[in-house]
């Protein structure tokens, strides 16, 4: 294992944030920063042996002050949407930012991956571990509750990046951590994803309105866009007349997976042709949004000069069910007083 340390930039506030470097025994490289505890980059080996970077971003600091798609980000403290911008705990009713249309997304205009953690680093049984940690004030974004939390990178030498979540709150509140990276895995620079192969262990996914907000309706994939039970391209079926791909613009729409609490489990699998790159999703989260990069703004300046464009990227982001809090049929992402919030996702890199 390899370990670096650099300067990547000043926040608005004048604070320095870093770039952390983690190169494994087998050649891949990830790179993140403290600003957001960001995965900037990451570099896995390609069927000839060859460094090609499999996660959309940017070069300077200075863009992801902005990052409108939220490349690499951590989401907090809820990820994905809260329909109308409010929930209710304990009898209370909280209200949040509407900062899409009248509902709350990814936490709201101040998101986790917009303010400065703490890093430290260590090497341990797992590999090189690089774990940010940050101190959410009662009140913060809308939400109850003082939570102390800590999002751990594990780089392994057989190409994995495990992300460990834990947090801790002082009174009973909402949480639903997740990471927003964009995959590409004929590279970042290679265009869209839409001949990339993608396989998800799921029969089943939440509906979601016009607004993208479930509402409790569970629809089978079977006989739908939705169904990826085989392998098939991204594009086979994104411009189907279906209305949750009209309404979405393509795939973005949360799968129910078929985890057990506390059991990490494969639940999707990626694949490039071109690069003969392959990576694998194991999580314990009981839902994942599979996001296809509808909304990514075609021209907008990535790393290495690259213009991305729509559908450059997809991402798997596991979680609680979008909507959750609000809908009683859903487990729910809330976190007891006292009690720990603990989940784990594993992204795997491997040769296909």
């Amino acid at each position: 294992m390899a370990f670096s340390k650099e300067v990547f930039g000043q926040t608005k506030d004048g604070k320095t944030a870093y770039l952390y470097t983690i190169t494994n025994e087998n050649g891949m490289t990830a790179k993140f920063t403290d600003y957001g505890a960001i995965l900037v980059a990451l570099e896995v080996p390609d069927r000839d042996g060859n460094a090609c970077d499999v996660v959309l971003g940017f070069e300077k600091l200075e863009d992801y002050f902005v990052n409108a798609p939220n490349f690499g980000a951590t989401i907090g403290r809820h990820a994905n949407r809260i329909g109308g911008a409010s929930f209710v705990l304990n009898g209370q009713t909280y209200e949040l930012d509407k900062n899409d249309g009248r509902n709350n997304l990814h936490g709201g205009f101040d998101g986790y991956h917009k303010r400065l953690w703490e890093a430290d680093t260590y090497e341990d049984e797992l590999g090189q571990t690089i774990a940010f940690s940050y101190t959410s004030p009662d009140g913060d974004q809308g939400f109850p509750g003082t939570v102390e939390m800590v999002v751990r990178y594990i780089i392994t030498d057989d190409n994995c990046v495990i992300i460990e979540y834990e947090a801790e709150s002082d009174k009973d509140t909402v949480i639903n951590l997740t990471n927003h990276s964009y995959f590409n895995l004929a590279g970042h620079a290679s265009g869209t994803i839409l001949d990339q192969k993608v396989w998800m262990d799921c029969d089943e996914f939440t509906f979601a309105d016009k607004e993208s907000i479930p509402n409790g309706e569970i629809r089978k994939v079977e006989g739908t866009p939705m169904d990826f039970r085989v392998a098939k391209t991204v594009g086979q079926d994104i411009n189907v007349e279906y209305d949750q791909l009209i309404w979405g613009k393509g795939f973005d729409h949360n799968w129910i997976l078929k985890t057990k609490e506390d059991e990490i489990s494969l639940v999707a699998k990626m694949e490039s042709d071109v690069s003969g790159i392959g990576m694998e999703v194991h999580t314990d989260l009981p839902g994942m949004q599979f996001y296809t990069g509808n909304f990514i703004e075609d021209g907008l300046a990535g790393k290495n000069g690259v213009k991305y464009v729509k559908n450059s990227g997809l991402c798997f982001e596991t979680q609680y069910f979008p909507n959750a809090i609000n809908v009683p049929s859903f487990k729910q992402p809330v976190l007891k007083a006292g009690e720990v919030y603990k989940t784990t996702t594993v992204y795997k890199f491997v040769n296909c």
